[in-house]
């Protein structure tokens, strides 16, 4: 048995398919993983997200995190701001992937991946002893987050949560604001709008079922996957991971090397560069794109690192690391089942508020 959500007795009830998720028991899905896709595609579902790790970080905050993180916090100067970064080690690998929100100079909330959380707080601590700086490093376990995504999502919320609407209605993309008890953030893993809100764990099944109530589908990992992949967001473990670097994954964008400012992994990062590209492939042939599967190109061999069949698109997706000198618009090949089939190299994201991008 795993480790459970506050909702995951939720999850039980409505028939979920439950599955092991980096030691967590969560929901794949509740009877049709296409169906919960396509509902957060045209209108909005909701994703038990409570396995996430909400770190609250206190005290010398900006500081520590300046040398934490490889994107550059000092560009978080309004309250609720919200940054996507990488926290790396000293060989320039990914520990894991995350978001930081400002709240105060002094006080900042990260959150961790569930499979990555234990060792990334042993990693945080690490630093914080290194660098000698006053940092207090707080999970807050007593939170759920359930992430309510899709065009029609933030609409659905207000209606189960009015009081909220002050707070966030005039929330840019990647902010965030409390809200009473919660704290209601603009962000998400789906390519569409919508809201990650963390709510008291005593309140998330009630919060839960209200937005159930108001039509909010509910979806499980499956279609979090397919969303992601088709939004060409990056899973830790698969996309990246502690031997590869952030230049590597395709987020070289989240990485500041531009200000004078050190951070663990930069000596690394400047010393090698960017070794392969990251770019998306689009399934020619028939059949479907996976994890490892091997990508031949005209300048040498490379591996997906993640594919799907897209619901959205009608057609196999996938991610892969390959040889520097692959372009978009370049053709390629896929090995599966002992077959080459054909694949073009194209910009990602795939789809973006629900429409195709290429």
């Amino acid at each position: 048995m795993g480790q459970r959500t506050p909702l995951y007795d939720t999850h039980v009830a409505s028939g979920a398919k439950i599955v092991d998720f980096g030691g967590w028991d969560m929901p794949l899905n509740y009877g049709s993983q296409i169906e919960e896709h396509h509902a957060v595609r045209g209108s909005a579902g909701m994703f038990d997200v409570s396995h996430m790790r909400p770190v609250d970080v206190r005290g010398d905050a900006r500081a520590f995190l300046r040398m934490l993180v490889a994107n550059n916090v000092d560009k978080l100067t309004q309250p609720g701001k919200a940054l996507y970064s990488c926290m790396l080690n000293h060989a320039g690998g990914v520990v894991d992937d995350l978001i930081v929100y400002f709240l105060r100079d002094d006080w900042f909330r990260v959150v961790v991946n569930a499979g990555t959380a234990d060792k990334d707080l042993v990693w945080m601590e690490k630093v914080r002893l290194d660098a000698g700086l006053d940092v207090t490093i707080t999970p807050r376990r007593d939170l759920a987050m359930i992430a309510v995504q899709g065009p029609e999502a933030r609409a659905k919320f207000w209606k189960v949560r009015p009081a909220t609407k002050a707070a966030t209605e005039g929330l840019a993309p990647f902010f965030a604001a409390e809200a009473g008890d919660l704290f209601v953030a603009r962000t998400g893993y789906t390519g569409e709008d919508g809201f990650e809100v963390m709510v008291p764990a005593a309140q998330a099944a009630k919060l839960w079922a209200d937005l159930k109530a108001a039509g909010v589908a509910e979806a499980g990992l499956g279609a979090r996957d397919t969303l992601r992949l088709e939004a060409g967001m990056n899973l830790y473990g698969n996309d990246m991971d502690e031997v590869v670097s952030p230049l590597d994954a395709g987020l070289a964008w989240t990485v500041d090397l531009k200000t004078p400012r050190d951070f663990v992994g930069r000596a690394a990062l400047e010393r090698d560069g960017a070794r392969r590209a990251f770019v998306g492939l689009k399934l020619l042939d028939k059949g479907v794109l996976r994890s490892h599967q091997k990508v031949v190109t005209h300048a040498g061999e490379g591996e997906i690192t993640s594919g799907t069949f897209s619901p959205t698109l009608g057609y196999s997706i996938a991610m892969a690391r390959v040889p520097r000198e692959v372009k978009v618009g370049d053709t390629a090949q896929v090995e599966i089942r002992g077959k080459l089939l054909q694949a073009q190299v194209v910009k990602m994201p795939f789809v973006r508020h629900g429409k195709a991008m290429m």
